[in-house]
């Protein structure tokens, strides 16, 4: 039981902070987003999967249904965001001492270990879910 409620409260932190993100790019649009992917030399509409991997994802991870494919998207999203837009923090500290990429290798790490770790009882997939 403590294993299934670890996993929820993962789920639960992750797509709780994580879809924040995403409303708010929905609220102020992906424009940002699309002039950096111009900048890098790849299709600026590619700024629209952004609401795959920080709001679609998100809420199927909350729900547990096709959890850890929904997850493994959070891992490619933030794997693209730090080769994108952090990679030239990946070595900095802030000036209160912490890493300056802390929120995305939280964003990061937790979605893969939700991977790993599936969705557990407290889920709408089940624990049998082929991909919970």
């Amino acid at each position: 039981m403590n294993d299934d409620l670890g996993k929820l409260i993962l789920r639960l932190t992750l797509a709780a902070t994580l879809l924040l993100h995403g409303v708010a790019k929905m609220i102020s649009g992906v424009g940002p987003i699309a002039g950096m992917l111009g900048t890098a030399g790849l299709p600026t509409q590619l700024a629209y999967a952004v609401f795959i991997g920080e709001v679609l994802a998100p809420i199927l991870i909350v729900i547990g249904v096709w959890t850890r494919m929904a997850a493994m998207v959070v891992v490619i999203n933030m794997i693209v965001a730090v080769a994108l837009v952090h990679s030239g923090d990946f070595l900095k500290i802030t000036s209160t001492g912490g890493w300056a990429l802390e929120l995305q290798a939280f964003y990061l790490f937790v979605a893969l270990a939700i991977v790993l770790l599936g969705a557990g009882r407290y889920s709408m997939g089940g624990t049998k879910g082929r991909w919970n």
